[in-house]
């Protein structure tokens, strides 16, 4: 029998699971999947560690709610875990603020404070936090962890976490978080298997997703990054207009009268690629689509991270590789191949074969700056903090 930590990363509509088993020293995945349009129409689907369908299940038009939903998901994993016993549960929460710059046992009196983010994460804490509730409701014995995508960008030097504001408002918490922490941190943690070199020096890793960003690493350590106060600054994504200049929001408001919730649903939910595009959010549509506005999207989507590239390399002092991770980081062949074209200034040569096969290096033998491709690993990166956390009780 082997202890197993379940891992959730609860969202709006949707909850995806791991389970791990401990062998040992290590982590073993034994399943994972999702459950999707939890208040529409859900859908259930496990795969086991090699792929292979564990089940799949809809509902029709039968709403399951978050609640519903961790119920079916309870009696499913009882049956999967069999003589083996669930000892945790490790949970993404987007928003640690500053008081939470490592992972953490969850307590009620820890979960309302960290409902105070939820106007900073407006779209991920308050669905973070739901789960998390429920369990301390109906299995208060088993510990929970949360483990927070801001708590690596805890360490970066104070002037790059600073907005050029007065004081009293900086001290309410109006700095630069950054998100994506997990991905960078699980990046950092296995980079020395590819590039030790790397690992030890200075490197810009590009999360790039439907939620993209990017993060300047040197020695493991996060230096910089692109997201800022909230998981809508930085880059251009799916829906998510990224950088944009605060007197474009007081335009909104002045010229256009809209609302708080409006401008919120526009930077959140209409913009980025999809707003750009006029499309589609997806940048496998985009890559396929002959539409003008969506080959204008794309083209904006990679100026804006050349951009960025130069800016993080100035933060760093000097690049020594690049990292590509992510839905589209690490499977968009095109998109990889103008993002290093445009960081050719920077010493960065790419090998096309190599890029179309997916790496893990995509660059040449004589690139003076090594590209790769690492799949990131989220859910693994939380079990191993929820195991840590257990082992410390």
């Amino acid at each position: 029998m082997s202890d197993a930590i379940l891992v959730l990363n609860a969202g709006s509509s949707s909850i995806k699971f791991s389970l791990f088993l401990e062998r040992g020293e290590s982590l073993e995945l034994l399943l994972g999947g999702q459950l999707e349009g939890l208040y529409t129409a859900p859908r259930f689907k496990a795969k086991n560690a090699a792929g292979a369908v564990l089940g799949d299940k809809q509902w029709g038009d039968q709403a399951l709610g978050h609640d519903g939903s961790l119920a079916f998901l309870a009696d499913f994993l009882r049956e999967q875990l069999g003589e083996h016993r669930l000892a945790a549960v490790g949970h993404r929460v987007v928003h640690g603020g500053l008081n939470y710059a490592a992972p953490v046992r969850l307590t009620a009196e820890i979960v309302k404070d960290l409902e105070q983010f939820i106007p900073l994460a407006p779209l991920h804490q308050p669905h973070n936090l739901t789960p998390i509730r429920l369990l301390l409701a109906n299995r208060p014995e088993l510990p929970q962890v949360a483990c927070f995508d801001t708590a690596f960008h805890r360490a970066q030097p104070a002037v790059a976490q600073a907005f050029a504001l007065p004081s009293a408002i900086t001290e309410r918490g109006v700095r630069r978080y950054g998100f994506h922490g997990l991905s960078y941190e699980y990046i950092s943690s296995v980079l020395a298997q590819y590039d030790p070199n790397a690992a030890q020096g200075r490197t810009v890793v590009l999360h790039l997703g439907n939620g993209a960003s990017m993060c300047a690493v040197h020695a493991g350590k996060s230096v910089s990054s692109t997201m800022g106060f909230t998981a809508v600054d930085g880059l251009p994504m799916g829906t998510r207009c990224g950088s944009l200049d605060p007197g474009v929001v007081l335009y909104l408001m002045d010229e256009l009268k809209m609302d708080t919730r409006a401008i919120e649903k526009l930077l959140y939910q209409q913009s980025g690629l999809l707003g750009v595009s006029g499309v589609s959010s997806d940048m496998r549509t985009l890559l396929e689509s002959t539409e003008p506005k969506a080959k204008f999207a794309v083209e904006l989507f990679v100026y804006r991270i050349g951009r960025e590239l130069g800016s993080l390399a100035a933060a760093l002092g000097g690049l020594d590789a690049l990292v590509f991770t992510g839905g589209i980081g690490e499977h968009a062949v095109p998109i990889r191949e103008r993002i290093c074209q445009s960081a050719a200034w920077l010493g960065v040569e790419l090998d096309p074969l190599a890029n179309a096969a997916g790496g893990p290096r995509i660059s040449t033998a004589a690139s003076r700056i090594p590209a790769w491709v690492i799949p990131t690993n989220e859910e693994l990166m939380i079990a191993r903090h929820t195991r840590h956390i257990l082992d410390n009780l």
